[in-house]
């Protein structure tokens, strides 16, 4: 397969820099699909919507906003950027997203993950001292529910056993896709490199290189755990924005970057105004953010490729509340000029998707 670009939203609900005011969350959603559409016709590979449990995120549900993405997209692949699975039922979860594989005719992926935002534990009633325990229970599930229908289940701490459960719909593809989302955490990717899951490597400030020991680790346990390292898939998410120029891609993303760490951080409302020399800096050659004109983004992504052996990249775009007409002229960029660039230049491993042929075969 070729290396595969997408996107990633959160769907933020973010005031803007210039006005103060902020968006109408209908129009929000509303512009979330739009950026699905585009992503789709002009040629990007996958699209993912984050999950957050908040008033100043639209996303709290990503499986319905990718079923209305499914209905107005015919070929662009579908995934959750994260799924908090810790906090989630992992039963209604793939019900959810095997629907998402029908309605979509064989799109739908899940990237699983603790959640670096941790609202929707109190929220569903969940104790964060179980944060690491109850994903490793849940994914377990999961993943057992993906191979198996009906389902015998031992059960855990968090949930009562299963007993022969016909668990349906089943997914459209013969393996619907489950990665693991992980950030600078080792022992996640020990354990996701262990049961040979591909990984999505979130990253925010620091370096091109600065996540090197991660990735090694999940290859090295991959190895130990009597894995070939090359059949795993690693992909990476880094926040960014394609410009006409260099210096216009970074004018138009500073503020609107700057005012998503102070309104959408994880400690809502204590975030820090990142100077513009930092800004610059993180965007710089060896910076992790990927700002610039067409050509510095090939590189930039050229680089963490170099560095990681990725064969998927999902910027993360509009965060801060950046303008519709603004996110979706980079979006049709990175599309059109930086995508099939990508897919001309960038070796990957031979890894094909499942065929979608049997339904049923979830």
């Amino acid at each position: 397969m070729s290396f595969e670009t997408g996107l990633i939203t959160f769907g933020e609900l973010t005031a803007d820099p210039a006005t103060g005011r902020l968006p109408e969350p209908r129009q929000q959603l509303r512009n979330v699909i739009e950026l699905a559409e585009l992503a789709d016709q002009a040629g990007l590979d996958v699209i993912g919507v984050g999950e957050h449990h908040r008033s100043d995120f639209v996303a709290t549900a990503p499986p319905m906003v990718l079923a209305a993405m499914a209905e107005r997209t015919r070929r662009i692949r579908l995934t959750s950027a994260v799924t908090v699975l810790s906090s989630d039922d992992p039963v209604r979860v793939w019900e959810q997203f095997a629907t998402l594989d029908l309605l979509s005719g064989g799109r739908a992926e899940i990237i699983a993950g603790r959640g670096s935002y941790t609202e929707s534990f109190p929220l569903f009633g969940y104790d964060l001292a179980d944060y690491s325990e109850l994903f490793r229970e849940k994914l377990d599930l999961l993943l057992r529910i993906r191979e198996t229908n009906p389902l015998t289940w031992p059960g855990g701490r968090f949930r009562p056993p299963l007993n022969q459960a016909d668990i349906a719909p089943r997914a459209l593809q013969e393996k619907l896709p489950v990665w693991v989302g992980v950030g600078g955490t080792p022992t996640s990717a020990v354990e996701t490199g262990a049961q040979g899951l591909p990984l999505m490597l979130g990253v925010l400030l620091g370096t091109v290189g600065g996540h090197s020991g991660i990735v090694n680790l999940y290859r090295r346990a991959a190895e130990q755990a009597g894995r070939d390292p090359a059949t795993l898939r690693v992909g990476l998410s880094v926040q960014g924005h394609v410009g006409r120029t260099s210096a216009e891609a970074r004018r138009t993303m500073y503020p609107h970057f700057t005012a998503g760490f102070r309104d959408n951080n994880h400690q809502r409302g204590q975030g820090f105004v990142l100077s513009r020399e930092k800004f610059d800096a993180f965007t710089g050659p060896q910076g992790a953010l990927v700002v610039g004109s067409v050509q510095e983004v090939i590189d930039k992504i050229a680089a963490y490729h170099e560095a990681y052996g990725i064969s998927r990249l999902l910027l993360h775009v509009g965060f801060g509340g950046m303008p519709q007409a603004q996110l979706l002229a980079s979006v049709e960029r990175l599309a059109t000029e930086v995508a099939p660039v990508l897919r001309k230049e960038l070796a990957v491993p031979a890894i094909t998707y499942s065929g979608s042929a049997t339904a049923g075969d979830g």
